[in-house]
């Protein structure tokens, strides 16, 4: 614990859901507790200064994983900071060699105590956007509850003339090829459940990837070799896949690994999806790639800057999807907001600032 004679104060960031304050509560005697839900991006110069100027009073941070950047620049000005609480035991948005150089104590988070071995919240979101698009779930939703049965012979209305019913066709996924850019963890789920439970063909690439690696990921699973084919080249895997799934770990490497011309060699009928990470994507190539309707659609729980600001072209309403355009289906990053995960995660960061506070051993200390 800092020696400082100050009081402790706590800052408690991008706590979306506002579920985070109650498992500090029981601390709030001993700590100064302010909570700041608005994200500050410090890759951009100016919220760079005022992230600092908020930041600096504070000895202890709270934050979510990757959604404030924690950089040598933003740490260096902190000068307060001593414990800097993260959610998960990887946060690739803190510079970790920053923070051993200054004394800062990094702490992050285990999985849930219910957690299931071999299965992640992340899978779940990456098959209800497949299936969402697939099955145009969103879409008849709103024309269920946005049309009522017309008398009216303007038939150029598809929604009109059929009283808002099957105005759309869906897309089938047995027998289709499921492409997966990466298969770790989370890709080899996302096979499985595309195998088993759709009947999908499993088709998989990346730069380090070999048909044994992917015969163990199978087996691992309880499948025979073969069941997941490794693609002969990433242009490959994009020309094959019917839907093609992103589960790659953001690296300088790896930003910008889906770029227009893996798009251009998709098909037209097939269709995208990242529940990874948004800057996997070249953002600039997919949206000129969907305004021409080159694909299918694309299905984003991920994106190059979240929370997304109100000028991205991916929030123009009864835009995408008509004159051409590719269709799109958007969450807003919900592929680990799981809530038994989440409380979990801060229920592990108010204990650990309370064994700070006492001076005792820290559990998953990261620096």
């Amino acid at each position: 614990m800092s020696s400082s004679s100050g009081p402790l104060k706590l800052a408690i960031l991008d706590d979306y859901a506002s579920i985070a304050l109650s498992h500090f509560q029981p601390l709030q005697g001993q700590v100064q507790i302010d909570t700041f839900p608005s994200t500050l991006n410090a890759r951009i110069p100016d919220e760079h200064a005022k992230l600092v100027e908020r930041l600096k009073p504070y000895t202890i941070i709270s934050s979510m994983r990757e959604r404030t950047l924690f950089s040598r620049s933003v740490l260096e000005q902190l000068p307060n900071l001593k414990l800097l609480l993260t959610t998960a035991m990887k946060n690739a948005a803190i510079d970790l060699a920053a923070c051993k150089d200054l004394g800062i104590t990094v702490v992050g988070t285990t999985p849930k105590p219910n957690a299931v071995k071999g299965y992640d919240a992340t899978n779940e979101i990456t098959w209800a956007l497949i299936l969402g698009f697939a099955k145009d779930v969103v879409h008849g939703d709103t024309v269920i509850k946005n049309s009522s049965p017309s008398t009216s012979s303007r038939v150029e209305d598809p929604n009109a003339a059929s009283g808002g019913w099957q105005t759309h066709l869906t897309a089938g996924l047995a027998g289709k090829t499921l492409g997966l850019l990466g298969l770790g963890k989370l890709g080899t789920q996302c096979a499985v459940t595309g195998m088993l439970g759709f009947g999908m063909k499993v088709l998989a690439w990346s730069s380090s990837l070999t048909q044994e690696k992917a015969d163990e990921a199978a087996s691992s699973r309880g499948l025979p070799a073969g069941s997941f084919r490794v693609a002969s080249s990433k242009a490959d895997l994009f020309a094959q896949a019917d839907v093609l799934s992103v589960h790659y770990v953001l690296s300088e490497r790896s930003r910008g690994i889906v770029g227009a011309q893996e798009l251009a060699a998709m098909k037209k009928s097939a269709f995208l999806v990242n529940t990874s990470r948004g800057p996997l994507v070249d953002e600039t190539a997919l949206v000129e790639a969907l305004e021409k309707g080159s694909i299918r659609g694309v299905a984003l729980d991920v994106f190059e800057t979240e929370p997304l600001p109100k000028d991205t072209p991916w929030r123009r309403s009864g835009y995408w999807g008509h004159n051409g355009r590719s269709r799109v289906l958007l969450s807003p990053h919900m592929g680990y907001v799981e809530e038994e995960t989440m409380h979990s995660w801060y229920e592990q960061q108010g204990r650990a600032l309370a064994s700070w506070i006492k001076g005792e051993d820290l559990k998953g200390v990261m620096q």
